[in-house]
């Protein structure tokens, strides 16, 4: 069968038009016994990209913004079965598989079904290398200890506390609390890395920034990053921005900014209705204004929270005078290095588009309301 294969491949995979995948997916329509080896290829080329550094959420995230839902399930099915063929998975694959969604082979004729496949495999096949953000699959590396550290389990819980409440004030408080534990963590591992010469090295993760509003999104993730000492390269072609820090602090901006952006969106919706109630239709004008404001006010605030910590950890004794500086100094040293090397060529990206005054001044506001711990909240 694989003639059968290769004759639909070279006509549906190697051009931009629909005739050459009509082409191909008749040709595997009518030759069902090619059934396994199309799905054995579709699992190569999964192989293929994780050796290229692309990670399941990465795959999943693109082709749900370029196909169809399908195409999404098909590529959950075939990343559960090729990766459930490793003994060892890197750190975090475990999580973003258990979020793949709903996994299952297409439905309809067979033409259908096909056409499905050959669209999948087209933008699989399509995927240049990228920087890898950790070891590909199979390959057994030490990894962070099985389940996340409590410090950070409290903080995920203040933060969803904050997300689900009605009430801004108690938000507030949720968030300025959460910001205040993960800024004493990053502090204490830095303290701790320092004192038994830890050869602790900077890593990398993934964080999906998805339309509309990117640009404003990625501004978020990069303040929110560079307050936790941590560097953000934003890859606007694929959707996704690449972190780079230690783990602690790479945790933190993962929950930090998905917290931010939820309360930011629904800070947006709540001033956009009340826009509109009284008679303006601009709402795209709005929204993505409003969102540029919330995250450059962001960043200021969580700046000026990030400073106040270090000074007050530094005031708190002699022994963290004396080792907290410059731990923090050397830490920032080895990011930015590994910054550089994995992104030896990044370009500056001018920021358009915020011309409604009226969403300036709601998306700061909003920024100001999302306190991040410059003093420390009291709890309902």
């Amino acid at each position: 069968m694989e003639p059968v294969i290769d004759r639909a491949f070279a006509a549906a995979l190697y051009g931009d038009g629909d005739d050459g995948l009509d082409t191909g997916a008749s040709l595997l329509a009518a030759a069902p016994g090619a059934d396994a080896e199309l799905r054995r290829r579709g699992e190569e080329y999964l192989t293929r990209a994780w050796r290229h550094g692309w990670q399941p959420a990465d795959v999943l995230r693109l082709v749900r913004r370029d196909l169809r839902e399908p195409h999404l399930r098909l590529a959950a099915s075939l990343i559960h079965t090729e990766t459930g063929r490793y003994a060892h998975l890197p750190p975090r694959w475990k999580t973003q598989l258990a979020a793949t969604g709903p996994a299952e082979e297409p439905t309809g004729d067979r033409f259908s079904q096909a056409t499905t496949y050959l669209e999948l495999y087209r933008l699989l096949l399509r995927l240049p290398p990228v920087e890898p953000v950790g070891p590909p699959p199979g390959e057994r590396v030490p990894g962070p200890v099985e389940g996340e550290p409590r410090t950070l389990t409290r903080v995920r819980a203040l933060l969803a506390k904050a997300e689900a409440t009605g009430y801004p004030e108690e938000a507030e408080a949720l968030t300025a609390k959460a910001q205040e534990l993960m800024a004493r963590y990053s502090l204490d591992e830095a303290l701790l890395a320092a004192r038994t010469h830890a050869k602790d090295v900077p890593g990398a993760v993934r964080v999906g920034v998805d339309a509309p509003y990117e640009t404003a999104k990625a501004i978020l993730l990069d303040a929110v990053a560079s307050a936790n000492h941590c560097r953000a390269v934003w890859n606007e072609a694929f959707g996704f921005s690449t972190v780079v820090g230690f783990e602690a602090d790479l945790e933190a901006v993962e929950l930090l900014h998905t917290s931010l952006l939820v309360q930011g969106t629904a800070a947006m919706t709540r001033a956009e209705a009340a826009q509109r109630a009284g008679g303006r239709k601009r709402t795209k004008t709005f929204r993505q204004t409003f969102l540029l404001a919330y995250a450059h006010r962001m960043g200021a605030r969580l700046a000026a929270a990030g400073d106040h910590a270090v000074a007050e950890a530094a005031d708190s004794g002699a022994e963290s005078r004396g080792s907290l500086l410059p731990a923090l100094a050397a830490r920032d040293v080895a990011v930015t290095d590994h910054a550089e090397r994995m992104f030896p060529a990044t370009t500056a990206t001018r920021v358009r588009g915020a011309t409604d005054e009226a969403g300036w001044t709601h998306g700061t506001a909003a920024a100001d309301r999302a306190r991040v711990g410059r003093e420390r909240p009291r709890l309902p």
